[in-house]
């Protein structure tokens, strides 16, 4: 039987990251603890309880665990609907066993928030809402209709009505508190984990680009000489069947011949030039690398000005940098953002002294948001500025400049966020780079090449 879109209560039936084992162990270790607090209670605190009742409702979850044992695996990921049942299910079970046993005079009865703190941390806020608002009903009723804790020989453990409303109140309380943080927290994690295999994704794509850009430079190199040969040859063909009679047709092979070695040659002339990767350019002077990370964003409209200079008469000549796919991804998404959100221009500024490196992107828009100055860099953050509002096309999640943070923080890098001017000042008033300004300084040691390192020899390429 085909299973309905959208599963048990109209909820979504997409897959969770629950897995089954998970739920089940659980549930054992529940059952355990139930058994062993049953069993004190009859042993050692000598309570009367209906063991024939009890023996039923602890006995449910033990065969509904073999059951699901039996029909699925124990790694199977359980859908939405499928974990929200299983929830409702332990629930429902551990209500009825706190009805026999004293209702909330059982002190056991802040367990009730367990399942409501699993769909939390697992579910999604529709069904973690569906099972808090059935915890606080099963707790009142609970409440309400129960079998009082009795004595073997006949006398009634009750808390006074004020301490049993109270216990009523704090497992409320304690329901809506525990709901919300554990799922503040799980989403934190989420997005984090969302967000780092963004990173991961984009590092390995530049990566991929670059490896790429090096195959395809080894490979003009190498096949030079031959296209040469080939066109010279051809060339020469031209001549000689310029005056022989009946050969036209031979000397427009020849001449294909030509023009296809030329097609060939500017392939991977135009191949090249996208990423080079020669052993000369594993390392690059700053202004180079600029102005490649910058290079996808030069015909979008928006005036992009280079500044470098040394921060003091003594700073030494420009350095050469490691041209690391970390390096120049994570000054993409820089100069990215800053393109997105400028009014007219974006200033990429280059510093370096002899122990540091800096590179600023700054915009002449609207700035970051004040609230969010100390959040930059979070993954999912909202769009900056007003240009949200006036862009609905823009995701402007915070997601780019997260990776960015985040690729050159592992070259050793350290950013800082601020804006240029105040917001509240009129437009008139504000300098020319009021925008957002990023900083990324670098110690020298960690970004600066060795110099003095010859070329060496151009290795083949291995398949």
């Amino acid at each position: 039987m085909q299973l309905p879109a959208t599963g048990f209560l109209g909820l979504p039936q997409s897959s969770t990251w629950i897995r089954l084992r998970t739920l089940i162990l659980l549930r054992w270790i529940a059952v355990a603890g139930q058994l062993g607090a049953i069993l004190a209670a009859v042993i050692w605190l000598d309570l009367a309880l209906p063991l024939g009742a009890v023996a039923v409702v602890v006995g449910l979850p033990v065969i509904a665990n073999l059951v699901f044992l039996t029909i699925l695996p124990a790694s199977h990921r359980l859908r939405t609907y499928e974990a929200l049942a299983m929830l409702i299910f332990d629930l429902a079970q551990l209500a009825s066993l706190l009805a026999l046993t004293g209702g909330l005079h059982n002190p056991f009865a802040l367990l009730m928030i367990v399942p409501v703190t699993i769909a939390a941390t697992g579910l999604s806020d529709r069904s973690t809402a569906l099972v808090g608002g059935l915890t606080l009903l099963a707790v009142s009723a609970v409440a309400v209709f129960h079998l009082p804790l009795q004595l073997a020989s006949g006398g009634i453990l009750a808390a006074p009505p004020l301490l049993e409303f109270g216990s009523w109140l704090a497992i409320v309380i304690g329901v809506g508190f525990l709901a919300i943080y554990a799922r503040r927290v799980s989403g934190e994690i989420r997005s984090m984990a969302e967000a780092l295999m963004a990173t991961q994704m984009a590092l390995a794509r530049e990566q991929k680009l670059t490896d790429l850009g090096g195959v395809v430079a080894a490979a003009a190199h190498e096949l030079g000489t031959p296209l040469a040969t080939i066109k010279l040859v051809s060339a020469e063909l031209i001549d000689d069947l310029a005056d022989l009679p009946g050969a036209d047709h031979l000397r427009e092979d020849a001449a294909l011949i030509r023009d296809q070695a030329d097609r060939c040659r500017d392939i991977l002339r135009s191949m090249g030039r996208a990423g080079k990767d020669d052993l000369h350019l594993r390392q690059a002077p700053l202004d180079t690398v600029l102005r490649e990370a910058a290079e996808p964003h030069q015909n979008r409209g928006k005036a992009l000005v280079f500044d470098l200079h040394p921060e003091g008469e003594s700073a030494a000549r420009q350095p050469s940098i490691h041209r690391a796919p970390e390096v120049i991804h994570g000054l993409r998404n820089l100069i990215q953002n800053a393109v997105d959100f400028s009014a007219s221009t974006v200033w990429i500024d280059g510093q370096w002294s002899d122990s540091r490196v800096i590179v600023r992107v700054i915009d002449d828009g609207p700035g970051y948001p004040p609230q969010l100055l100390h959040r930059i860099g979070d993954p999912f953050l909202r769009a900056r500025g007003d240009e949200g509002r006036d862009r609905p096309d823009y995701e402007g999640m915070g997601l780019g400049l997260f990776i960015a943070k985040t690729l050159l923080e592992r070259s050793g890098a350290t950013l800082s966020f601020a804006n240029g001017g105040d917001p509240f000042l009129r437009t008139d008033e504000r300098p020319v780079r009021s925008g957002a300004i990023v900083e990324v300084a670098w110690p020298l040691g960690s970004i600066a090449a060795a110099r003095d390192t010859g070329l060496g020899e151009n290795r083949p390429i291995e398949g």
